[in-house]
């Protein structure tokens, strides 16, 4: 019997892999500099191919992990060293700096301005990173350094989708209120058309103006949060006065176009006096006036009249008689041969319930607007002494009454 004892078998050859999760992956910023730098090479500086490079290379490098490398190298063309020097790895072979960057750029304001926006929202920046960016780019904005344009970079998918869009902007326009006022900045937007476009800033399941509103107010930008809501009811009135005038084209009864109106006010928070006004415009911009002073005053009450129980929906406030009334007086001093037709339309306005004594007493003693004031007076003076003498009558049966 044999009792030494038999050796252990060995592995020969053979590696044990170790688990993905276990391996620390090596911090190499200078491979990617060199990837960085190589892609925006061949691109030969034009900056929308430099923006698709970018694009397309953020699904295979780490932007996020190398942000201030590849930061480094848009800004200044390479990696930059404590001191602000280029690093240079002493390989003549091998490129490590590229000549596409801001610091190499034309001394240009447009170009610029295209680099601030290929800049401005990369994934890959930090959020400390992207809020100084903000707060930089909102400077800029406030000094006119930048057009409200450079603001379309915000809008990409990508960016949306993780909500760094609407952080970003918060951080900005904070900044760029501060910088200067709320009226700058609704100017400058309004300039560039990018007042229509602020709900972009969220994914299209939360671009609203109830969304929009909540979350800048909670964010302490209310006067941003209401700038947006009268622009987006200021777009649904037009979209509603379009409406309107195809359907007074088409003829339609005005009691089914009240049910819409009143349906869409509902709907959009529209005021009343909003809607009496825009009424008022559609209704005579139906018609081709004549343009004799003695013809036009019967056409228009002519006219009118079929409209009076579709304005009438619509004053059912003092305020909106007020509105409407003002619109009149408006309409007829802007257009010269309706100047001696004013009285003519509130007096049919006044018999078909449209307006109230009050309202035209109101309007006549206080509330009337500068423009004709005392020829519209003077037409209204003998009708005015009527409605007061009725107005004295009544009051005085209602004494003996009691």
């Amino acid at each position: 019997m044999n009792n030494s004892k038999q050796p252990k078998p060995t592995l020969t050859g053979q590696r044990f892999k170790t688990r993905k999760r276990d391996e620390k992956e090596k911090f190499e910023p200078s491979l990617f500099r060199d990837a960085v730098v190589q892609g925006l090479d061949e691109t030969a500086g034009d900056l929308e191919a430099v923006s698709r490079f970018l694009d397309v290379t953020g699904s295979k490098l780490d932007y996020r992990r190398y942000a201030d490398t590849l930061f480094d190298v848009l800004v200044a063309g390479g990696m930059l060293a404590p001191g602000g020097t280029l690093v240079d790895d002493g390989d003549k072979s091998k490129v490590t700096r590229t000549g596409v960057c801001v610091f190499t750029a034309d001394e240009d304001i447009e170009k610029m301005r295209a680099f601030a926006q290929l800049l401005m929202f990369l994934k890959g920046f930090s959020e400390s990173e992207q809020n100084k960016l903000a707060m930089f780019t909102g400077i800029l904005l406030a000094g006119g350094a930048l057009p409200a344009t450079v603001l379309s970079s915000l809008f990409t998918d990508a960016i949306v989708k993780e909500g760094i869009s609407a952080t970003f902007a918060v951080k900005l326009f904070k900044t760029w209120i501060a910088e200067k006022d709320m009226n700058s900045v609704t100017f400058a937007l309004k300039k560039a058309n990018m007042d229509k476009r602020l709900l972009e800033l969220f994914p299209p399941n939360k671009q609203s103006v109830e969304h929009f509103s909540a979350y800048f107010t909670a964010n302490g930008l209310t006067e941003l949060a209401t700038f947006l809501r009268a622009q987006q009811t200021l777009g649904t009135r037009k979209e509603l006065q379009k409406e309107l005038t195809e359907k007074l084209e088409l003829g339609e009864p005005v009691k089914e176009i009240a049910v819409y109106v009143k349906e869409e006010m509902r709907k959009n928070d529209i005021s009343e006096q909003a809607v009496v006004s825009l009424m008022w415009t559609c209704v005579m911009n139906k018609v081709e006036w004549n343009k004799k002073e003695e013809l036009v005053t019967e056409q228009a009450v002519k006219h009118l009249k079929q409209y009076t129980p579709l304005l009438a929906s619509f004053t059912s406030q003092g305020q909106s008689e007020l509105t409407l009334l003002l619109k009149v007086q408006e309409y007829c001093y802007d257009n010269i041969h309706f100047m001696k037709t004013f009285q003519k339309i509130v007096v049919l306005f006044y018999k078909a319930d449209v307006l109230s004594e009050d309202a035209i007493l109101k309007w006549y003693r206080e509330a009337h607007l500068a423009k004709g004031k005392s020829i519209f007076l003077e037409q209204m003076k003998k009708f005015v002494e009527w409605l007061q003498h009725a107005e004295e009558e009544s009051d005085s049966g209602e004494e003996e009454e009691d």
